[in-house]
């Protein structure tokens, strides 16, 4: 079970980094080149997406990096957990529509469960208490 862990731990660091440094690439090459973004699935466009994303991906990064130091998992968690309630509520719970067909259906999905893994991997699992070592008798 703990190799289990492990592996998922290692996986949602991946995923969240990159994730969180494709969304900051995103919104600044937005910002710099003065486009409006436009995501059907997220609730905001324009000019307000760039800086959510922004803002959002900063936050993941620096809960990503506190999660690596081992000092606040559950901030990485938590920020997990709002990324993939905000992808699966955008994309299959509102009036989203896939126009790519089969593919970018596809797409969404294996995202979707990607950041379903990432989240249970980033789920700060309590550390095994390390044994009581008493002193030895002469």
């Amino acid at each position: 079970m703990g190799t289990i862990k492990a592996l998922l731990r290692i996986f949602s660091y991946l995923f969240g980094g990159l994730l969180a440094l494709f969304a900051l690439a995103i919104a600044a090459l937005s910002l710099r080149s003065g486009g409006e973004l436009n995501f059907g699935f997220l609730p905001w466009t324009g000019k307000p997406l760039s800086y959510w994303l922004l803002g959002l991906a900063l936050l993941g990064l620096i809960t990503l990096l506190l999660a690596l130091r081992g000092t606040i998992r559950a901030l990485f968690f938590l920020w997990s957990l709002g990324v993939f309630v905000l992808l699966f509520k955008g994309m299959f719970l509102s009036l989203y529509r896939f126009t790519g067909g089969a593919i970018s259906f596809k797409a969404g999905v294996w995202l979707t469960i990607g950041l379903l893994l990432a989240t249970i991997g980033s789920f700060p699992w309590p550390r095994r208490p390390e044994p009581v070592r008493r002193p030895q008798r002469y």
